[in-house]
């Protein structure tokens, strides 16, 4: 059976999004870009609500004229081939070898799970994670620490969201700067 595993970027005082909701701030050097590579590769699809795909298909499509980062550079190849399924009750369309999900968000997610493949990854999105976690639904959680206080903003788990145990499975640090802290259910 496919898990999800939810990768999320933070700031040290824990949030996803800047008081404007900036995204300005997570520093992807060459040993995070290598892992974040890496773990795509391990799953089969890349899984998003909403808000987080239009900023996504905002910006991966055509990464290369946008950016000459090299992290932008070497994930947009990826990011375009790979499949993605969309969370979303008003999305109609989307392009990118994409589906859109709708329904009841448990039975969706246990047929999506029970398909043949790899793992769905999740990035982003609290809403989205909130909900899933709430149900029991995400397997693992990435949680990158970046070494920048945002001052206030939007959190990775959406305001309400139940308590929840978890097991440390590992912590590294990547190009001396973020770390990983990475949690299976308990």
């Amino acid at each position: 059976m496919r898990e999800i595993v939810y990768l999320v970027h933070t700031s040290l005082d824990g949030c996803i999004e800047g008081p404007n909701g900036e995204f300005d701030w997570p520093a992807m050097g060459p040993e995070l870009s290598a892992y974040s590579q890496e773990v795509s590769a391990r799953c089969g699809e890349f899984a998003y609500g909403r808000k987080v795909w239009d900023m996504m298909a905002g910006f991966w499509p055509a990464a290369e004229s946008i950016s000459d980062d090299p992290h932008d550079v070497a994930f947009a190849p990826i990011w375009r081939k790979t499949p993605k399924v969309v969370f979303s009750r008003t999305l109609e369309k989307a392009d990118w070898n994409t589906r859109i999900v709708g329904g009841d968000l448990g039975e969706a997610v246990a047929s999506l799970k029970a398909e043949p493949g790899d793992d769905l990854l999740l990035m982003g999105g609290a809403e989205l994670a909130a909900e899933l976690t709430a149900r029991g639904l995400i397997d693992e959680y990435q949680v990158f620490v970046h070494p920048v206080v945002l001052g206030g903003g939007k959190r990775p788990f959406a305001e309400g969201t139940a308590r929840l145990g978890l097991h440390l499975a590992e912590s590294r640090t990547f190009d001396g700067r973020v770390v990983l802290l990475r949690f299976r259910r308990a």
